[in-house]
């Protein structure tokens, strides 16, 4: 059922160790090392390893590993042992030999080994050969959530529960290359720690620092242990809209939670609209494990409502993946050259390099996939000097990768950039994409093929929502793909004719204002991204046709207002003049509506008339005072349209009208109330706005009452409203033990180059 000749001899030797004490019950002294004296692990006491069979006294492990499927255990394979076991008796450290083998043991061979193991003085011997390890393996899931790369190893339909394998079929079978050679480390011990406290993890690192990793092996343990149906969603309506109430156990994995390689507005404020949602979710019993690169997360977290999900701002749960342990690093590095497509002879020469590469402070998880894969090594020569420009230059040499490719595997990766890494399949060319592989020198059969050609390296295949989907291997490959565009501006003309208005809303900006791996448009092409944007006028996204046009506006205001410098908005105002109208009386919900953010931010530029000024003042004012909207009262931005004047008689204005009939304008709420709707979530704007209203008017001891009075009969409300609590069994998937540290001189590399790649 296993492939465990794949493990390594290191890793097999923590899965021995691992079943002797999670499944045998017994606390294992290790030793590993290739000076252990005949000892991989040692425990004393008293066990009953089967029904009527007990054995005390001093217990010694050995493990016998082997790189070839199908090898049988010899009778030589234990002869140096022979000696050793002779001194551990002698010192009174052996009455049982365990032994553990990935080898087969027929009966005659394990009688052999049996009797010439006694000679040398134990009492009893165990031989335990793969047959039994499987069927360790097969019947805890708990081992299996310890050692995570068994389900790599594995047949998934064998080993998951037959419905969880065919609700997750489509995310999980993706992983299991992956799965293969993946590291329980301290982030991973910490992520399962946050999952059954809260039931929510955020993992946040660098790009390619291993969170989907992580994320995977959690979600492959819920499947596995609480038989959950896994659901890999890419924005938070899906999630919501996926949620069944009546599936508890449901585990929901959101990659890139915030942006995939750029900080994406509208996620957060969709997040920010489902988190009472999300917290009822959670309630229930639902896991839920999110991933973000750093900068991205540094970003939303501006944008967050974490008042609505205060699980954000609290260390156990928002995990940073960047912290590896020598040992961790090693053996991610082995793994992957083990498992990966590199010939024995690559293997064998790089070896002696292995432990410097790990060690580089700029090693990550990425590294390890690149060096294991001869389309990232074809020039490199294995000395020391230049395996560490491989690891320091990574981008750089990533970079000169794509570059050298030939002009129809271009233009593949340019088609998967164009559809913002979601090129379903089978490919059908959309819009001005045909025009634009011309331009490249391409053609869509050639693409096909060289997409083909480029599977597992550069690009994958998977199924997303049962749609198989090209997406880059790694979202590294669109970052370098990006730079290349930037280098080249007829490229990256090429790219703005073809890409669909919406999709280059979230990957360029028009000028430098400071987002992170965009696409910056320079002056030359802003006439031809103004005229994108002007024929912008329904977002794909939405089927009904006024919602579609809402979500246009919706998508060109955010844009504009986040990724467009002072030149280029002026420019487009020239062209569009009546959006000043438009932005100068937003609507309600002003943290979340884009005109308010595109009026403060033409304000800011000197590029809002006076008369639209005044006119933005007047209807957020309004808001304020009526108690339907208190946002201008807290933002900063919105602030900074007003003048002081302005602002004072707004605050004042507010303390004399609002706070009098806050208890009217609470009531009003309450009344309103759907009971198809949780009182939490229905009551949460107001409940923001009185916390706002607290802050502004802290001084005030009068209007500090009014608020807190109307705030507890608020929560009273919820309270008396809210449904009972639905019983949830607890699902816990248990403390992960740091793994074995390194007890010696034998290196973790010492049989990278045997047995087959």
């Amino acid at each position: 059922m296993y492939d465990l000749h794949r493990l390594g001899w290191n890793s097999f030797q923590q899965l021995c160790l691992t079943i002797v004490r999670e499944v045998l019950g017994q606390t294992v002294q290790s030793f590993l090392d290739s000076n252990d004296a005949g000892r991989d692990g040692a425990f004393a006491g008293s066990w009953s390893p089967a029904a009527g069979q007990h054995l005390s006294g001093r217990f010694v492990i050995q493990c016998k590993f082997s790189n070839k499927a199908g090898c049988l255990l010899a009778k030589s394979d234990i002869a140096d042992e022979v000696p050793k076991v002779r001194k551990l008796v002698a010192d009174g450290l052996c009455d049982v030999y365990v032994l553990m083998t990935n080898a087969g043991v027929s009966g005659k061979q394990e009688a052999r080994i049996s009797s010439e193991l006694i000679g040398a003085g134990a009492k009893h011997v165990l031989i335990y050969g793969p047959t039994w390890i499987e069927d360790q393996i097969k019947v805890s899931t708990r081992l299996r959530m310890l050692v995570p790369r068994l389900y790599g190893l594995g047949d998934l339909s064998q080993i998951l529960d037959e419905r969880a394998y065919a609700q997750a079929r489509a995310v999980l079978e993706s992983l299991r290359e992956d799965l293969a050679k993946v590291v329980i480390t301290d982030s991973y011990r910490k992520a399962v720690n946050a999952l059954d406290e809260h039931g929510f993890v955020l993992l946040i690192g660098e790009p390619a620092a291993g969170k989907t990793t992580i994320a995977s092996m959690l979600a492959m343990a819920a499947a596995d242990k609480w038989k959950s149906s896994v659901l890999k969603l890419a924005d938070p309506e899906k999630v919501v809209e996926r949620w069944n109430v009546d599936e508890p156990s449901q585990f929901f994995w959101i990659d890139d939670a915030f942006g995939v390689t750029q900080y994406e507005s509208p996620l957060v404020h969709g997040w920010n609209h489902s988190l009472a949602q999300v917290k009822t979710m959670l309630r229930q019993g639902c896991k839920i494990v999110m991933t973000s690169r750093d900068y991205i997360y540094n970003r939303a977290r501006h944008d967050l409502k974490e008042s609505a999900l205060p699980l954000l701002s609290e260390s156990q749960v928002v995990i940073d993946v960047h912290d590896l342990s020598d040992l961790e690093k090693q053996q991610i590095l082995y793994n992957h050259l083990k498992l990966g497509k590199q010939p024995a002879a690559f293997r064998t020469d790089i070896e002696p390099h292995l432990e410097y590469m790990a060690a580089h402070p700029r090693f990550i998880p990425e590294t390890a996939r690149r060096i294991a894969d001869p389309l990232f090594t074809k020039d490199l020569y294995l000395g020391e000097y230049h395996l560490g420009q491989f690891v320091e230059k990574r981008e750089q040499l990533l970079l000169e990768v794509i570059q050298g490719l030939d002009a129809n595997s271009k233009a593949a990766l340019g088609l998967i950039y164009m559809r913002k890494d979601h090129l379903e399949s089978p490919v059908t060319l959309q819009g001005a994409e045909p025009q634009a592989l011309e331009r490249l020198g391409s053609t869509l059969g050639e693409c096909i093929t060289a997409l083909d050609a480029l599977n597992g390296s550069l690009v994958t295949n998977i199924q997303i929502d049962d749609q198989p989907v090209w997406r880059f291997k790694h979202p590294t490959i669109g970052d370098a793909y990006a730079v290349t565009l930037a280098l080249s501006p007829d490229l990256l003309g090429i790219f703005l004719s073809g890409s669909s208005t919406e999709n280059l809303t979230s990957q360029v900006t028009c000028g430098n204002v400071g987002v992170e791996k965009a696409v910056i448009v320079p002056k030359s092409l802003f006439p031809m991204m103004v005229a994108r944007l002007r024929e912008f006028s329904a977002s794909d996204k939405y089927k009904v046709q006024w919602i579609s046009s809402w979500g246009a506006k919706w998508t060109l205001y955010r844009f504009l207002a986040s990724r467009c410098s002072k030149e280029f908005l002026a420019l487009y105002l020239e062209q569009d003049p009546d959006i000043l109208k438009r932005v100068s009386e937003p609507g309600l919900s002003l943290s979340a509506v884009p005109e308010v953010d595109l009026a403060v931010r033409l304000h800011g530029f000197g590029l809002l008339p006076e008369g639209n000024r005044q006119k933005f003042v007047e209807a957020v004012s309004k808001y304020a005072i009526e108690g339907e909207d208190v946002h201008a009262l807290d933002d900063a931005g919105v602030h900074s349209v007003f003048t002081d004047s302005e602002f004072d008689e707004l605050v004042e204005t507010v303390r004399t009208d609002l706070l009098p009939k806050l208890a009217d304008v609470r009531r009003n709420v309450q009344k309103k109330h759907d009971s198809s709707d949780p009182p939490d979530e229905h009551m949460q704007t107001i409940l923001e706005s009185f916390s706002t209203l607290k802050k502004r008017f802290s001084e005030d001891e009068d209007a500090v009452k009014i608020i807190e009075r109307e705030t507890d009969l608020a929560n009273e409300w919820i309270a008396e409203t809210e449904p009972p609590e639905p019983k949830v069994t607890p699902r816990t998937l248990g403390t992960v033990e740091p793994v074995e540290k390194k007890h010696g001189s034998r290196s973790i590399f010492d049989d990278i180059a045997d047995g087959d790649a």
